[in-house]
């Protein structure tokens, strides 16, 4: 079934006629990210999300044993929720990012290619224009994790010490990671 799948997608991939390097191309303007990136959102967002339990064990004296299936619950959500906000703002920033280093990353590549006369003008051209889209790639991914990741605390210790403090532990965490994992999520489907 799988090598139907296939099949069928290269002929409307030929059909529409987008060659192997255009394929890839377009994949690097989709929505859509590696394994490899996905892992890492997900990653860091269990790690951020894992961090309000140490506040409210300690600070706030939750028993946790009481409350592990909220906890669970409550984790669960804010990291898929937070992960998303990862992918969304990795999307926006990605091009914003690309075309402010378009120019530069160019300069340093038709340097290095320099000395290349096997090389032709076109082929010069995609190197770099690969290139700018890993350097947007990387810059967005880092800039994601670290903006949405100061984003979700801020949030989740304002709620947590100053707007839900008179509530009871259990019902914030609850409210508090709720509102700073649906904002951070909200936040991140702009499109500026």
């Amino acid at each position: 079934m799988g090598q139907k799948s296939r099949d069928s997608k290269d002929r409307k991939d030929k059909d529409l006629g987008f060659t192997k390097e255009e394929e890839i191309l377009l994949q690097d303007f989709s929505r859509n990210v590696s394994t490899k990136s996905s892992a890492l959102f997900y990653g860091n967002a269990f790690i951020v999300s894992v961090i309000p339990l140490w506040l409210y064990w300690r600070i706030h004296m939750v028993d946790v044993y009481s409350t592990l299936i909220w906890f669970i619950l409550g984790t669960a959500a804010s990291t898929y929720l937070v992960a998303f906000a990862y992918k969304n703002t990795k999307f926006i920033l990605k091009h914003k990012i690309a075309i402010k280093r378009e120019e530069a990353v160019a300069r340093e590549v038709n340097r290095k290619l320099a000395d290349d006369k096997k090389m032709s003008k076109k082929e010069k051209d995609e190197r770099a224009l690969w290139k700018k889209n890993e350097v947007a790639d990387y810059e967005a991914t880092t800039f994601s994790i670290f903006y949405n990741n100061a984003l979700f605390l801020t949030i989740m210790m304002l709620f947590s010490f100053y707007l839900l403090r008179s509530f009871t532990p259990t019902a914030n965490y609850l409210f508090s990671i709720g509102s700073a994992c649906g904002l951070a999520a909200l936040l991140s489907t702009g499109t500026q």
